[in-house]
């Protein structure tokens, strides 16, 4: 299970990372999540890895439950925010220029489709 949160999570990471940004404060709130995400599920195998849970007295099936409920929360609300981001890929970028640039290219569109799935 950590394992494949590691994957998922680095793969989210690449693709939110590899387009442009152009709503800083939905797709920031989308980097920080699976990077925290990625971060604490290292740790939270480097407990079991090493050893440590047979120290430390925890209740370690709650605090498993508890950590993937709250990851579930998180992804589901970047999920939710980068879906949005995806959506408004036909509005133009400035919207007094008479250029047709768009929010998205269709290369990052696809990219932003590939991070909200």
């Amino acid at each position: 299970v950590f394992l494949s949160l590691q994957l998922f999570g680095t793969i989210v990471w690449i693709l939110v990372a590899s387009t442009r940004v152009p709503l800083p404060l939905l797709q920031g709130w989308v980097m920080f999540v699976a990077v925290t995400a990625w971060f604490l599920s290292i740790v939270f195998l480097s407990v079991f890895l090493f050893g440590y849970a047979n120290r430390i007295a925890v209740n370690w099936n709650q605090a498993d439950f508890i950590f993937h409920g709250a990851t579930f929360v998180f992804y589901f609300g970047a999920f939710l925010l980068q879906a949005a981001t995806t959506s408004l890929h036909h509005l133009p970028r400035k919207f007094n220029s008479t250029t047709q640039e768009r929010i998205l290219s269709g290369r990052e569109y696809n990219i932003s489709i590939a991070a909200s799935v």
